[in-house]
């Protein structure tokens, strides 16, 4: 068997990288869309911008279910293929989004919901993992992958990061005609990444499943009559107010990273009157610090949960999340640098290149625009503020994200998994689709008051949720009592 066990975990690995590709996916434009979105469409706004970020996990919330469906019923590499060309195609067509003569930013939305459909295959890549993993091997496999994930969210910034040294004008091919430039290079760098990943699972990938025990099985349908398998568990003794609870909760920690996601582009260029170019830079290294951290995180969490068990790391994350957006609310009594300058009234632009000499091209109006009323009566959030709640927030996410991951694979028991994980998936897709809507439309019209007192009360509400429903949620060997904890 010994070859056997090597191609398992080679194929294992495969979808480790595929996984860490759809997270750059994701993360790799996000710094930049903001600012992309206001170069090539004027007309483009902070809660449109909400709807361009939703669009990703709208696209992967419809795509998950239709992934998984099909990988069940053939081969895995099917599905695999099919969403990494999808996902390749997107990312070309966002780096191309400035061709069109009007509507633009429509493109662009167009675009980054078929980058989500694209990275469906992260239900495929959960169940395939769950399936060729026995009970012995599968926690230690799932928070590699979650590690994976976190560092896919981290590199995605820095690359961002990097590439902004390109320049918003950057270098035009024209055979091709392609403009090279900080906001399409990440795009079509995933799309690199793409062609990659396409190799290696067409190459290296092989179809593997093993039971609870680690034996190799042909496929699901090949399971004799006459061997009673211990999988078959019926319905009703997996607790479904614990799988409710821990969708819930999943919900409640997706959405506020999402919400946190969104908002730290047009927050900073808002607060601290930064331009395009350096929120790009600034807050892609924020990120990376924070993905550097949530390893470190990942690290702790895991002998923590070993020490005192996953429920109190849950219920310390979330506390420690409360607290960074509870930092975030403005006090005191400094105000924003207000942008008075506005790009569609030309005399006000003229005047103002005038008295500083310089052409109309370069001039980028900084702080807070003036049509957003709250800027005039809402007190600045310092950058101490904004870094302090950065690292609380950094410190409370992946320990909730891989916790409650981890409970509701234990609360599921040994049945297979891959409906129910397409649950959790779609769960936290919906958070990512409701959360940036939410914060743009809040944001822009309430401004941050509201929009941070009311993710603090949604917090409360789920501390208050874990410490209702607390003894539910328990391993389902533990609650049937073959295991005592």
């Amino acid at each position: 068997q010994p070859l056997n066990y090597k191609s398992r975990w080679r194929s294992i690995r495969v979808m480790y990288f595929t996984m860490f590709l759809s997270s750059v996916g994701f993360t790799i434009v996000i710094t930049s869309l903001w600012p992309y979105l206001q170069l090539i469409d004027v007309s483009a706004d902070a809660s449109f911008l909400g709807w361009v970020v939703a669009a990703y996990s709208l696209g992967q919330m419809i795509a998950s279910p239709l992934f998984g469906l099909w990988s069940n019923h053939r081969p895995r590499k099917e599905p695999l293929v099919c969403s990494i060309i999808i996902n390749l195609s997107a990312n070309i067509y966002y780096a191309y989004a400035y061709l069109p003569t009007k509507d633009k930013k429509f493109h662009i939305l167009m675009s980054r919901a078929f980058v989500g459909f694209g990275a469906g295959n992260v239900a495929v890549v959960r169940s395939y993992v769950a399936g060729a993993t026995s009970l012995k091997e599968r926690t230690s496999a799932m928070a590699n992958m979650s590690a994976c994930q976190a560092l896919g969210f981290i590199l995605g910034p820095a690359l961002q990061a990097f590439l902004s040294f390109i320049g918003e004008k950057g270098i035009t091919v024209k055979v091709i005609d392609l403009q090279l430039n900080m906001y399409t290079a990440p795009a079509l760098l995933a799309a690199a990444f793409g062609v990659v990943n396409i190799l290696l699972v067409g190459l290296v990938l092989r179809e593997h499943r093993v039971d609870d025990q680690g034996r190799q099985i042909r496929s699901i349908n090949e399971i004799s009559e006459d061997r009673v398998d211990i999988s078959i568990v019926p319905e009703e003794s997996i607790d479904q107010v614990a799988v409710l609870t821990s969708n819930i909760l999943f919900f409640v920690v997706m959405f506020i990273f999402a919400v946190f996601e969104t908002i730290s582009t047009p927050l900073s260029m808002d607060m601290f009157a930064w331009t395009r170019k350096e929120a790009v830079l600034y807050n892609g290294i924020i990120i990376c610090c924070i993905g550097f951290e949530s390893i470190l995180v990942f690290l702790v969490v895991k002998v923590a949960s070993q020490r005192v068990g996953d429920r109190p790391v849950l219920l310390a994350g979330l506390a420690i999340i409360f607290c960074g957006f509870f930092i975030l609310l403005p006090w005191g009594n400094h105000y924003p640098k207000i942008q008075w300058a506005d790009l569609k009234n030309n005399s006000l632009l003229s005047r103002a290149s005038e008295a500083t000499g310089v052409s109309n091209s370069s001039f980028e109006p900084t702080g807070c625009p003036y049509e957003q009323t709250w800027c005039q009566y809402t007190p600045t959030i310092h950058l101490a503020q904004y870094l302090s709640s950065d690292i609380l927030i950094g410190v409370g996410y992946p320990a909730c994200n891989v916790m409650s991951y981890t409970l509701y694979s234990k609360i599921l028991g040994p049945k297979p998994q891959g409906v129910y994980m397409g649950w959790l998936t779609a769960s936290g897709s919906g958070a990512r689709t409701l959360g940036p809507v939410f914060v743009s439309q809040v944001y822009t019209i309430l401004g941050p008051r509201w929009a941070f007192s009311l993710i603090c009360s949604m917090v409360v509400g789920a501390i208050i949720l874990l410490s209702c429903l607390y003894h539910r949620l328990i391993a389902f060997s533990v609650r049937h009592g073959s295991i005592i904890e």
